[in-house]
């Protein structure tokens, strides 16, 4: 199942997102906007977020005019690693080095074709784990409050 949400400025973007995921056959929660009235991206951007955290989505898609806005917020959720992507190799790497649970698009800034190649590309990727996990892990860390930056950077 996949979660995806986006502000009323992507509304149409996610339409048209979500309609080509059906279409390949994929389940897909859509937590909202529900039109072009203003809504703030924040508010879907932790619907979404918690969603992923909770286990109820596999992998979630969040929109808004640049995705920077709408991935700020969807990072404030604990257990959360969202990225922004304007072209396919970051979205691929994203998940195989930072299994990111979360991409975001900005409607703003790739058009629907690019935007069907990055997608596709992230759901795609696996993670690698390995020494990618130990910093996965170091970020689950900090974030639980288990670690602080100075013991970070403490050598291994």
């Amino acid at each position: 199942m996949i979660a995806i949400g986006s502000d009323h400025a992507a509304f149409a973007f996610k339409e048209d997102i979500k309609a080509w995921l059906v279409e390949k056959g994929y389940q897909v929660r859509d937590f909202g906007a529900c039109g072009t009235e203003r809504v703030d991206y924040c508010d879907f951007g932790f619907l979404v977020g918690e969603a992923v955290a909770r286990g109820e989505c596999d992998k979630d898609l969040v929109f808004c005019g640049t995705g920077v806005g709408i991935s700020i917020s969807a990072n404030k959720v604990k257990g959360i690693r969202a990225v922004v992507c304007s072209e396919p190799y970051s979205a691929k790497l994203s998940r195989e080095h930072n299994d990111s649970n979360i991409l975001a698009l900005g409607a703003r800034v790739v058009g629907p074709e690019l935007a069907r190649m990055i997608v596709e590309i992230w759901l795609s990727a696996e993670f690698e784990g390995g020494r990618h996990l130990d910093r996965i892990k170091k970020i689950a860390a900090y974030e639980e409050g288990r670690m602080d930056s100075k013991s970070a950077r403490e050598p291994r």
